[in-house]
């Protein structure tokens, strides 16, 4: 489950299949990524793919034989495993795909997040906090939504300034799409918790540009 939380914004389990399709049907304005046991994908797969906002389904087993035939006909099947971490390294890559596809604003191949942060940066990028303060902030508040691992919060706590922001937007955490969440939505609350880093990320961006632009 920490893998997990490192990649998405928000992990949930379920061990009721019905309460596990009420969600689905209750969710808005969100991509769902599913991982389910191969007994339970084969039985109620027909309702679980009708689910709109659902993305993509990986089929976790202990026989990935016995699973490969009807998950060939079910389009949102991304793949059968036994171990979770192939599945991980899946989710990872079809997170980012479906994330970049829903921010629709790019310019001359500019990563969407510094459009947004351009048009963010009256509001935002201009304010000054205290970076320490900001990022207990930032930790305290994700403990409190309970989506991210223990384990990468305190990295952050402890060790977020030995690295550059790049290295932690486009690391294996939750960093990346939890602001992209926020960006894309508009969370007000994510993005003011994020501030510190849209700044920093924001700025480190400019600093590169200006060591590497031609003499």
């Amino acid at each position: 489950m920490e893998h997990i939380r490192d990649i998405l914004a928000s992990a949930i389990i379920f061990t009721d299949v019905d309460e596990c399709i009420a969600s689905l049907s209750g969710v808005e304005n969100q991509k769902v990524f599913m991982i389910l046991s191969g007994a339970v994908g084969q039985n109620r797969i027909p309702q679980i793919q009708e689910c709109p906002h659902l993305i993509s389904i990986y089929v976790l087993c202990g026989n990935q034989s016995s699973h490969q035939e009807w998950t060939k006909v079910v389009p949102k099947v991304k793949g059968v495993y036994t171990q979770i971490e192939p599945i991980c390294d899946a989710l990872r890559i079809d997170h980012e795909i479906c994330d970049r596809a829903m921010i629709p604003i790019s310019f001359n191949r500019i990563d969407p997040l510094f459009m947004y942060t351009k048009l963010l940066k009256e509001a935002l990028l201009d304010i000054e906090d205290d970076d320490a303060k900001c990022i207990k902030e930032f930790v305290e508040y994700c403990r409190l939504e309970g989506d991210s691992s223990e384990k990468t919060l305190e990295k952050i706590e402890k060790e977020y300034c030995n690295h550059s922001p790049i290295w932690w937007y486009t690391g294996p955490y939750f960093i990346y799409s939890m602001l992209n969440c926020g960006l894309r939505r508009m969370d007000v609350d994510i993005i003011l918790k994020m501030v510190f880093f849209i700044r920093h990320l924001h700025n480190h961006r400019s600093y590169s540009q200006i060591t590497h632009s031609p003499m």
